[in-house]
C-alpha cells in the first residue's frame, strides 16, 4: 500500500516542473452544489487509503459497440433495463451502486476533492481540458459495471444522438414511468415530441421555434461548435489546467453548449438550480446523463476525425494526469489521460451515423455589402471602446473592436476574446456573441454573424461563490471570410443577454487574439 501511495505523488516530485493533476482521495470535504447549497458526496471511509491497481487495457475482443439510443431494439432495452435495475439495487457501500456512480460526478465536479500534494487546491474538471478525458473514464467504468452485472461483456452504453434530426428528442424509453430509466426531476414539458434546444436558455419560457426550425437551428449551431468555432485545440478542448492553476476557467465549444445547455434543458424548472441534470452535484442521478455524455464522448472522436488527429494534445502534464475509479471487479484503478485516447484499445466503438451539421455552414443574415452600409450608418451611434473597459451586461452591448494586430501565419485562428467575466449570484447565465450584426431581428445561430455563446452553471468549491474572472474565446476566421470582413481594420462585436441574470455579469473588455 505504501508503494502505491508513493506512486500517487510521482507526478508532483520533479522539481516543480511536472504539473500533472491527480486527486487526493483522502482529502474530501463538503462542497457547494449551488452557491447557496452545501452538499456532502464523499465516499464512505475515504479517510483510510485504499490500495489501487494501475490501469490495464482490456482484452481486444469483444468490442462493445455503442449505438444511437433512438435505434435500439426491445431486446437491448430489456437487457439495459435489467442491468440498471441491479445497479440501483446495490447497497451504497458498494462502489458499483448507481448512487455511488452518480456521486463521482459530484466529487470531481464541485471541488470536493483536493489536488494531490496541493493542500487547499480544489480539483474540478469542468471548464478545462480535463472535461473530455475525465468523463470518458467515468462512463467507461460505468458501462463495464453494467455489463458485468448481467454477465454480458458485449454490453455497451447507447448514445443520445441529439446532433442528428432523428435523435433530437429524449429517447422514448427514458420517459417510460415504469422503467428504471425514468427520472422525476426533469422538465416534463421537454419530453417527446419536443425537439431539444441545443442553444437553450431557461428564460425562453416558450419554444422559440417549431420542431422543424429548431432542428435546422440545432444543425447550424452544431456546425459552429464542431467546425467553424473549433479550429484549434484550445477552442474545442478548453483551457490548459495544471496542478495549482487557479486561472484556467474557459470551457471548450461543446462543453459550454450543447453540453451545459442540454443539462439545463432536461433539469426540472421546479427546482432552484433545475436539478437534477441542471446542476453538476446532482446531474448523474438522472439515467439520461449517461447517454448524453456518451454522445459528448462520441463527438470528441468525431472532432479528432474531421481534423485528422492533427489537433491532439501532446502536453506531458495532460497525458500524465490521472484519476481513480472502481472497476467491475471492485478494484480501485488508477487511470491516466494517456490511457484513454484510443477507444480501440479501450475496447469500444461507435456505430457510424450521419453528420448532417457538416453541411450546415450558415449564410450571412444580410448580404455583406448591404450590411457594411448599415453598420457605417450606425457607427456614430455606438461608442468605440479601447481593449479595456468594464460594463455590466444589463442589456445588449455593441462595441467596435480594432484588429490592429494581424495574424502572422495563414493557419493562425483569429479569435474574439471576452475577458474579465465575473458572475455574481446563484443563477444560470447565458449570453450570445455576434460579429457585424446589422439586423437585430436575425439573431439566430442559423446566420453567419453568430460567433458563439457563453454558458455558465454556477456552483462548486468550498466558498460557494464563484467570482473568478472567466474568459470566452471564439474562433472567427471563417466567419470573417464569409462576411467579407477579413480585411477590415475593425469589427462590430455584439453581446446579447439570453438570461435576466446577465444583469449580475460584469465584463472587463473585448479584444482580438490569434491562436497558432
Amino acid at each position: 500500500m505504501l508503494e502505491k501511495l508513493q506512486q500517487w505523488r510521482k507526478p508532483f516530485n520533479n522539481g516543480g516542473k511536472n504539473l500533472a493533476i491527480g486527486p487526493n482521495l483522502t482529502a474530501c470535504h463538503s462542497s457547494y452544489g449551488r452557491p447557496d447549497l452545501l452538499v456532502y458526496c464523499c465516499p464512505p471511509g475515504f479517510q483510510t487509503p485504499v490500495p489501487f491497481t494501475d490501469f490495464k487495457f482490456p482484452d481486444p475482443s469483444p468490442v462493445r459497440v455503442r449505438r444511437p439510443a433512438h435505434l435500439l431494439n426491445e431486446s437491448f432495452i430489456a437487457k439495459y433495463n435489467k442491468a440498471l435495475s441491479i445497479m440501483k439495487s446495490l447497497p451504497y457501500d458498494d462502489p458499483r451502486s448507481f448512487l455511488r456512480q452518480a456521486n463521482l460526478h459530484c466529487q470531481f465536479c464541485t471541488g470536493a476533492y483536493e489536488m494531490l500534494n496541493r493542500s487547499g487546491s480544489e480539483l474540478n474538471i469542468h471548464r478545462t481540458w480535463m472535461f473530455f478525458p475525465w468523463h470518458r473514464m467515468m462512463i467507461y467504468f460505468h458501462e463495464r459495471i453494467l455489463g458485468s452485472l448481467i454477465g454480458d461483456d458485449t454490453f455497451a452504453l447507447p448514445f443520445w444522438a441529439w446532433d442528428i434530426p432523428d435523435g433530437m428528442t429524449i429517447p422514448d424509453f427514458y420517459v417510460d414511468e415504469s422503467s428504471p430509466f425514468f427520472h422525476s426531476q426533469r422538465d416534463f414539458s421537454h419530453f417527446p415530441p419536443r425537439v431539444a434546444d441545443l442553444d437553450y436558455s431557461p428564460d425562453d419560457n416558450d419554444p422559440r421555434f417549431d420542431g422543424k426550425e429548431q432542428t435546422e437551428t440545432n444543425l447550424a449551431f452544431m456546425y459552429n461548435r464542431m467546425v467553424s468555432g473549433a479550429k484549434k485545440t484550445e477552442l474545442f478542448m478548453g483551457c490548459t489546467y495544471k496542478a495549482g492553476d487557479k486561472n484556467c476557467d474557459s470551457p471548450g465549444t461543446i462543453e459550454s453548449a450543447p453540453h451545459n445547455t442540454l443539462h439545463t434543458w432536461i433539469g426540472s424548472g421546479l427546482n432552484p438550480g433545475r436539478e437534477d441534470m441542471g446542476k453538476f452535484y446532482s446531474a448523474a442521478k438522472d439515467p439520461v446523463f449517461y447517454p448524453h455524455h456518451s454522445n459528448i464522448d462520441r463527438l470528441w472522436e468525431v472532432w479528432r476525425d474531421i481534423n485528422d488527429r492533427k489537433l491532439d494534445i501532446d502536453d506531458s502534464d495532460w497525458l500524465n494526469s490521472f484519476f481513480l475509479f472502481y472497476d467491475e471487479n471492485l478494484n480501485l484503478v488508477k487511470i491516466k489521460v494517456k490511457d484513454v485516447l484510443d477507444i480501440t484499445k479501450l475496447g469500444y466503438s461507435y456505430e457510424e451515423v450521419d453528420r448532417p451539421w457538416l453541411n450546415h455552414r450558415p449564410p450571412p443574415s444580410v448580404p455583406p455589402e448591404q450590411s457594411r452600409r448599415i453598420i457605417k450608418l450606425k457607427q456614430n451611434e455606438n461608442p468605440v471602446f479601447s481593449s479595456n473597459f468594464r460594463r455590466v451586461l444589463d442589456g445588449k452591448l455593441t462595441v467596435t473592436v480594432n484588429r490592429s494586430v494581424k495574424r502572422e501565419k495563414v493557419d493562425e485562428e483569429e479569435t474574439v476574446v471576452v475577458y474579465g467575466i465575473v458572475v455574481r449570484g446563484n443563477e444560470y447565465v447565458k449570453f450570445d456573441v455576434y460579429v457585424n450584426l446589422s439586423d437585430d431581428t436575425k439573431m439566430n445561430p442559423k446566420f453567419r454573424e453568430f460567433a458563439g455563446t457563453f454558458v455558465h452553471i454556477p456552483g462548486g468549491g468550498r466558498g460557494g461563490h464563484d467570482l473568478k474572472k472567466m474568459k470566452l474565446k471564439l474562433g472567427i476566421s471563417e466567419l470573417l471570410k464569409d462576411l467579407k470582413a477579413d480585411e477590415d481594420e475593425s469589427i462590430w462585436v455584439t453581446l446579447v443577454p439570453r438570461t435576466t441574470s446577465c444583469s449580475n455579469v460584469s465584463i472587463e473588455g473585448i479584444k482580438i487574439e490569434y491562436i497558432k
